[in-house]
């Protein structure tokens, strides 16, 4: 019984050993021979995050100053804006958009669309509270010296909020990043879509699953680190 028992032990502990070896060694083939492949799929990767985030601060900067101005109309529309997009799953509003804007813009401009329209709710809430944690006496001197309220949110107010809202918007980059991985859906050659391929081609699955695991582990790390020493920076100056 005992003798049995160690020869499945042993036989167990070899197949695994071999599992292992064959499973690393597919994952090294992969890397060498689809190279530019990964490479091309983390390009457009970054550059969906990139459009994003960039037109995404712009329209959510524009939402956050709307939702805490005097106007009211203005501030109900922003608010409504921000609570239908953060409230409604990601990837129900990327077919939405998609459908109805691919055959104008094309695939891609139409999942950068959706994307950025996303971004832009979660940025007027970053913008807004950054603005919020700007002393309240701040905005008080400048209406006492008799400047406009729009005039001192762009000149004072707004300067200072930058502090508190960058370290916010480096997070929002790397939020996005993970977040691309859904416009595999609509195959625009990101990651996730390179897979796709790989796995088409190779028949293998979880190993390209683990390679792009640890390209989206290297972005999302390295962007992270950045964003730390930039708080540290900032906190110093």
């Amino acid at each position: 019984m005992g003798y049995g028992s160690n020869r499945n032990c042993n036989w167990t502990w070899l197949t695994l050993k071999r599992w292992r070896n064959v499973f690393i060694e597919n994952i090294i083939k992969l890397i060498i021979k689809y190279f530019p492949i990964f490479l091309e799929g983390t390009s457009v990767t970054i550059v969906l995050a990139l459009i994003a985030v960039f037109f995404g601060t712009i329209l959510g900067s524009l939402l956050a100053f709307a939702k805490i101005s005097n106007n009211k109309i203005l501030s109900k529309i922003a608010s409504i804006y921000i609570e239908v997009f953060r409230g409604i799953p990601l990837l129900l509003q990327l077919w939405v958009i998609y459908l109805l804007t691919y055959s104008t813009l094309g695939k891609f401009i139409a999942v950068s669309f959706a994307l950025l329209l996303n971004s832009a709710a979660y940025v007027a809430e970053i913008v807004r509270s950054g603005i919020d944690a700007v002393d309240v006496g701040q905005m008080e001197a400048a209406r006492s010296l008799g400047l406009s309220r729009s005039f001192s949110m762009r000149k004072i107010i707004f300067p200072q909020a930058i502090k508190n809202i960058l370290p916010a918007l480096g997070n929002e980059f790397v939020a996005v990043i993970k977040e691309t991985s859904l416009a595999s859906v609509f195959y625009i050659g990101d990651l996730m879509t390179v897979k796709n391929t790989i796995t088409t081609l190779t028949y293998l699955s979880l190993e390209p699953y683990i390679i792009i695991g640890c390209i989206y582990l290297f972005l999302t790390f390295t962007i992270s680190k950045l964003i730390k020493r930039l708080e540290v920076k900032l906190n110093n100056d």
